[in-house]
């Protein structure tokens, strides 16, 4: 368990969804002839505009909009994601120029798969935790590839979450301790020269995801004497609905506390940004005094757990910005040809 010599926690949050959808059900019209059982209802497309750059800055934004800070006061600028657009180019240093901040900052991308984001969080802790930095903004965001008629097709999606850590005494939730488990599970990998993902098979589930997500999180549980009993919300990685309602019962966690996190059945799995969002839907609702498990996961494997804890700031910050729900209100379907034409399936 990892505990900062200086305290800290969120100062600042934010969400970004795409407008776009494509139906579950569309896809399976497609592929399998609209049977079968579906992960999601539906999932997040972004636009023939959009990639992960774009959307890092608008959560950016939102995160630096609730914590009423200028971006010449970030120390740091830190992207996790699986899908910069460049891949030798930082998304870091584009996203720093576009939210206005200093030259004098450090700008980095970073990549542990769907847990690049918090990755570039706990890392963030360190840095204020330090004092060596006041603020550090650590972005979560991705637009997800899936194989044609491949089953990640139905799940792979789009979003940014961005969370700016600060001083624990300006925060909107203190973040109590962190810890961080990590072993080499071949669950799922891309090459660089291949544009879609492969599957780890049966390494998937249970060696994989479960193993990860629900040793980090007991073991935060234990080391700081509680059990999830004590905790208002848990958000899960979330690469469909089931995955993390079923570890959320193996940590011992009632449906209820999960549900405002839950947002995969929406808008599918967006990767680095999926619990970054699920935390951000959380922070939209929750009450001075509430108290908040976050486990993230990655491919490869590993899982950043950290228990936060609601203070009375954020009442007051939460709408100094589009809350989550209202980005996923704003749906509007397409047809698979378009998704297909939008992200490049299509090949002459």
């Amino acid at each position: 368990m990892r505990q900062p010599e200086r305290p800290v926690g969120i100062v600042g949050y934010g969400a970004y969804v795409p407008r776009y959808r494509i139906a579950a059900q569309e896809i399976a019209r497609v592929w399998a002839a609209g049977e079968g059982a579906l992960p999601i209802t539906s999932k997040s497309v972004p636009g023939p505009d959009e990639d992960t750059i774009t959307m890092a800055i608008e959560a950016g934004r939102n995160a630096l909009n609730r914590a009423q800070l200028d971006p010449q006061q970030l120390a740091a600028v830190w992207v996790g994601s699986e899908s910069h657009p460049y891949s030798v180019k930082p998304s870091g240093t584009l996203v720093a120029e576009a939210l206005g901040t200093s030259r004098w900052i450090s700008a980095a991308d970073w990549e542990f798969a769907c847990k690049a984001g918090t990755e570039a969080l706990s890392a963030g802790m360190g840095l204020v935790g330090s004092g060596m930095a006041d603020y550090v903004l650590a972005i979560g965001a991705d637009t997800a590839q899936g194989r044609p008629g491949d089953a990640l097709e139905y799940t792979a999606a789009a979003a940014a979450g961005a969370l700016i850590v600060g001083p624990a005494q300006q925060a909107l939730a203190t973040i109590e301790s962190t810890l961080s488990y990590v072993s080499d599970t071949p669950d799922f990998f891309r090459r660089a020269d291949r544009p879609y993902p492969m599957h780890g098979n049966r390494f998937t589930g249970e060696p994989a995801y479960f193993h990860h997500v629900s040793t980090a999180a007991k073991q935060l549980l234990a080391e700081l004497g509680r059990t999830a009993a004590d905790y208002q919300y848990a958000v899960f990685h979330q690469p469909n609905v089931k995955f993390p309602q079923t570890v959320a019962k193996q940590v011992g966690f009632a449906p209820e506390q999960c549900q405002a996190g839950l947002l995969a059945g929406e808008i599918g799995n967006s990767y680095s940004a999926a619990s970054m969002i699920g935390l951000c839907a959380v922070l939209d609702v929750a009450q001075v005094g509430d108290r908040i498990l976050l486990a993230s996961y990655g491919s490869g494997a590993g899982s950043d757990a950290y228990s936060l804890v609601v203070t009375e700031a954020l009442a007051a910050a939460r709408n100094l910005a589009p809350r989550t729900s209202a980005y996923l209100k704003r749906r509007q379907l397409i047809d698979y040809a378009t998704y297909a034409k939008w992200r490049g399936k299509i090949v002459e």
